[in-house]
């Protein structure tokens, strides 16, 4: 019964997601699962431009001082990273990959929601050669203008090399933009410049114009311009059982969510045109898209109807195919 369900379910939340994932012609960007056993809540992702394929990833808390590369074509880790000269690592939620070509990694979480006045960030080159290996990396201080609070999502624009974090909160979090070059003499102040739903993680597109956030059950797409949210629109997402991250492909083609727990799957969904290349925006569900603007908070209350939608579809469906699987039986 359970190899029926898992099968019969994976097809009918891939029918509700819209999310039909694509191979890529050597097989890498394609979705795969994570075999590394060290690796039980993989909080982040961020495409590799220096290894076609090769996906950053990092355990959520309690792990230590690491960053492992897996390969999308296998789903096996090539490269263990033990970053030295910080400090322990409390709550890591997220990485991203600057323009300079350096790993940002983002020690930024706080599961009691406003208890620590300041948070991490990590910083160091991504490695010319894919193998394990210990490299010295920056440790910058971060405080909120408007006082600590939790966060999942950073995310460096791939054009100006500034760092934002999306807060988390269930009742709509902010999008807070870093100082123009981080500092490691002082505190580096995160000033909220918009609104945001619910989120656990977010990614820029190649092109900078595009930035998704997505949370447990949906994500949404963003105009990006001069470092403020535009108009918003949804943007298909896979249902997975802890959605936790998301990066583009590194050619902008794809979105790839990823989500915590053992052996956990990341999944590809194509974006209509490759964003990042033509500037086109990624996969809308439905084709509709939003005329308003992010500032005003408009994309919090789209984006928890369209949980709730969701949940629903998707309780539904699996309670049909238990109801299925029991009339066969009786028959």
């Amino acid at each position: 019964m359970r190899s029926y369900l898992t099968a019969s379910g994976a097809a009918v939340l891939l029918l509700l997601s819209g999310a039909a994932p694509a191979v890529a012609d050597d097989g890498a960007d394609r979705s795969f699962t994570i075999e590394d056993p060290r690796i039980t809540e993989s909080s982040g992702l961020a495409a590799s431009r220096a290894h076609p394929g090769i996906y950053w990833t990092h355990n959520d808390s309690d792990d230590g001082p690491y960053v492992y590369a897996v390969d999308s074509r296998t789903g096996k880790t090539v490269a263990t990273i033990t970053m030295k000269g910080v400090g322990e690592p409390r709550d890591v939620e997220a990485i991203s990959l600057g323009p300079d070509g350096d790993l940002y990694v983002g020690d930024i979480g706080d599961n009691l929601n406003g208890s620590w006045d300041h948070v991490w960030i990590y910083r160091f080159p991504e490695p010319k050669q894919l193998k394990d290996a210990t490299v010295r990396a920056t440790q910058y201080d971060v405080k909120y203008a408007d006082g600590p609070r939790n966060a999942e999502a950073l995310m460096v624009h791939p054009k100006t090399g500034r760092v934002y974090i999306a807060s988390k909160n269930e009742d709509g979090g902010g999008l807070y933009e870093g100082p123009a070059r981080l500092t490691t003499g002082a505190t580096n102040v995160f000033r909220r410049v918009g609104e945001v739903p619910w989120v656990t993680d977010g990614a820029f597109s190649p092109d900078g114009k595009e930035l998704v956030l997505r949370s447990y059950f949906s994500a949404r797409g963003y105009a990006f311009e001069n470092g403020r949210l535009g108009a918003d629109h949804a943007v298909q997402a896979p249902f997975q059982r802890q959605a936790e991250s998301v990066t583009y492909t590194a050619d902008g083609s794809a979105l790839m969510f990823g989500s915590e727990g053992e052996r956990s799957d990341v999944q590809r969904v194509d974006v209509d045109g490759g964003a990042g290349r033509d500037g086109k925006s990624p996969s809308k569900e439905g084709g509709a898209s939003s005329s308003s603007s992010a500032g005003a908070g408009s994309g919090g209350t789209g984006d928890v109807k369209g949980t709730t939608l969701t949940g629903v579809l998707v309780l539904a469906a699996i309670g049909f195919l238990v109801l299925m699987k029991r009339r066969r039986k009786g028959n």
